[in-house]
């Protein structure tokens, strides 16, 4: 959906668009974020530090605990392979100039995985893709220069277009702007470093999201998971100098 497109739908559609919206908000549970720690050191074999950043899906809403969210089940599996030092900067609610924020926070040093879990906020907050692209291009420039990772993942905006908390034409719309976010950023890197990966959807997308509709459930967190650990574990960590 091009900038028009989206333009022509908020005229024509704006009005109901707004109406559901309030509606959802209301009406959708706030799940709470899961309890459990948000940093540590794990597994055996070859030192691999990461850092998980971003907004409620990265901080693991929609199951009971950290061990069963994106963070607890990606350390696990990576912990096979590496000695996994981790850590969890996420919060809910947040968006990619919230995310900066809170980057910002985290001192200066060298990890050499980051995973960035931003956007679905963005999209309800009507930031274009365009806008999007480049406020991810400013996050990966103060993640290169403060941490110099040898991986950043860029997770794509999840596909809303199967949010079952989301009525339609929202649901379709909402949809149509992830995507055009996703396919720029995808377009938009290149080089070794900065990855994009994108959502593995290998069933309707309803059977990955948790009771609320909205965020991810345990096979949802799983999927997510292995993906990435397959990613990272393609890549030859060697060990930093010193």
């Amino acid at each position: 959906m091009r900038d028009w497109q989206r333009a022509l739908c908020l005229v024509l559609l704006g009005p109901v668009l707004w109406v559901q919206g309030k509606y959802v908000r209301k009406i959708t549970p706030k799940l709470p974020e899961p309890d459990g720690p948000r940093e540590g050191v794990t597994g055996r074999g070859p030192l691999l530090s990461l850092l998980i950043a971003g907004d409620s899906a990265a901080a693991g809403v929609g199951v009971s605990s950290q061990d069963r969210a994106l963070c607890g089940q990606l350390v696990q599996q990576l912990s096979q392979r590496f000695t996994v030092t981790w850590q969890l900067k996420a919060l809910t609610g947040l968006d990619s100039p919230g995310l900066e924020s809170m980057l910002e926070a985290v001192g200066p040093q060298p990890i050499d995985v980051v995973v960035l879990s931003i956007g679905v906020n963005d999209v309800t907050n009507l930031m274009s893709p365009g806008a999007w692209v480049h406020w991810q291009t400013r996050l990966a420039q103060g993640i290169l220069l403060r941490h110099s990772p040898k991986l950043l993942i860029h997770s794509a905006v999840p596909p809303m277009h199967g949010f079952t908390a989301l009525p339609q034409p929202l649901r379709w719309f909402m949809g149509k702007w992830a995507n055009e976010m996703n396919r720029m950023l995808e377009q938009s890197l290149q080089g070794e470093i900065r990855k994009f990966f994108r959502w593995p959807v290998h069933s309707a997308v309803s059977d990955g999201l948790a009771s609320d509709g909205f965020h991810p459930g345990p096979l949802g967190y799983t999927a997510w998971a292995t993906g990435l650990s397959e990613m990272i574990s393609e890549v030859n960590f060697e060990r930093r100098g010193g």
